[in-house]
């Protein structure tokens, strides 16, 4: 390991601790008297002026519960992505909880790097150029439709609702989407390096209709203020105030439910029946769109498709849009999104399969977050993906980002 050590560029080794040490929110004074050296030390050593010894780096591993195996593979160009939330310029308020959220982000993120140069294979990225969401004489609104419906166009959605928005998003546009716990508050997280791509996490003890929302709503930042992070919170009296917060929420109510699609439907719906708009017509739109019974009431009542307030009154007469639904036979699938990414998994089969493989199952396990009986049960099921039948036999499944829609 010390060999290893000895070939890192000492000031590229000096940031990625630096920006581990800021990460578990520690100062330099507390670092050098855990790890029993003076304060100036580890100044030298944070800006590359000391070279650290084996026996260093495996104690700053210990004291900022970082694997030594990230640092060692980390690339000289590497932007950490804490950093560039602490540079965002707002006012967030860090916890252990958010910073460790960041963190796996970040790690993952950098594990499905590796898991594509292993294998060969490439991020589809079709990214557009970032939006110019901002102008004289505009809305946050306006512009937040107008860029939806521009979106909407570019991915040749029409009208439609999106029946898999975290399918679109991964294996078309090319973001890197995880489904993390996160603390209750925070509806996702997003950031953006030339390295790892655009990255997002989405809070996976959310209802389903709400993690919808959230992952528009972070798209809509990868669109216009690709490069500064974000952390979305929900019931937040600060959050949605500020001009980017109110477009990214009207990006994803336009994109989510397009205008002319929702009125349209709703009047297709009542044409069938004829006895004006019921809650079953609402609720029958929720569902097809895959947002909250709230989101679809507001939506109509903006849309003056229903009188302004409908949702207001029906909440205080105790409404329960969910026994609404199941009476309806419209309960959302209570299937909990997978963590990790159907291509991700499907790359760390494919690396870990390889005739020249030299992937271990310890490996595999780390590369899955899984305990080894959960990681070997994970790669059978990929296994039955990765063979499909032609006619000419079995071959194996492609694994180009933007053919693999709508896996699971």
């Amino acid at each position: 390991m010390s060999k290893e050590i000895d070939k890192l560029d000492p000031k590229f080794l000096g940031q990625q601790l630096k920006a581990s040490r800021v990460a578990k929110g520690l100062t330099q004074a507390g670092v050098a008297e855990a790890m029993k050296m003076a304060r100036t030390t580890l100044v030298a050593i944070e800006k590359g002026d000391r070279r650290v010894s084996a026996r260093e780096v495996a104690s700053f591993s210990d004291l900022y519960d970082k694997p030594l195996s990230e640092w060692l593979g980390m690339k000289p160009d590497a932007v950490p992505l804490v950093p560039q939330f602490r540079s965002t310029g707002r006012d967030i308020p860090y916890s252990e909880e958010i910073i460790e959220a960041v963190n796996l982000l970040e790690s993952l993120s950098r594990d499905y790097v590796k898991l594509e140069e292993m294998t060969g294979e490439q991020n589809g990225r079709s990214y557009p150029p970032a939006y110019q969401h901002r102008g004289p004489g505009i809305t946050a609104e306006r512009r937040g439709e107008e860029i939806a419906a521009q979106e909407r166009q570019r991915l040749s959605l029409g009208e439609n609702p999106i029946q898999n928005l975290r399918s679109l998003l991964e294996e078309v546009v090319g973001l890197r989407i995880f489904y993390l716990d996160l603390p209750s508050t925070i509806g996702g997280i997003y950031a953006y390096t030339d390295e790892l791509a655009g990255c997002i996490a989405i809070n996976i003890k959310h209802p389903p209709s709400r993690a919808n929302w959230s992952l528009a709503h972070e798209y809509a930042h990868f669109l216009s203020t690709r490069n500064s992070a974000d952390v979305t919170f929900w019931n937040s009296e600060h959050w949605g105030k500020s001009y980017d917060e109110k477009f990214a929420d009207s990006f994803a109510k336009n994109f989510l439910m397009p205008r002319d699609g929702v009125n349209r439907g709703l009047s297709d719906l009542v044409a069938n029946h004829g006895k004006g708009v019921t809650v079953a017509d609402v609720l029958t739109l929720a569902h097809r769109y895959h947002v909250s019974a709230e989101a679809i009431f507001r939506r109509l009542e903006e849309l003056k498709r229903l009188p302004y307030g409908t949702w207001d009154k029906l909440k205080a007469q105790n409404f329960k849009p969910d026994r609404a639904k199941e009476t309806l036979g419209l309960s959302s699938s209570n299937g909990r999104e997978s963590s990790l990414p159907f291509r991700y998994r499907l790359l760390a089969k494919e690396a870990y399969d390889s005739v020249d493989s030299e992937m271990t199952e310890a490996n595999l396990c780390s590369f899955l977050r899984q305990d080894l009986i959960g990681a070997r049960e994970e790669l059978e099921r990929l296994r039955s993906f990765v063979d499909q039948v032609d006619e000419d036999g079995f071959s194996p499944l492609c694994l180009d980002s933007s053919k693999v829609l709508h896996a699971v």
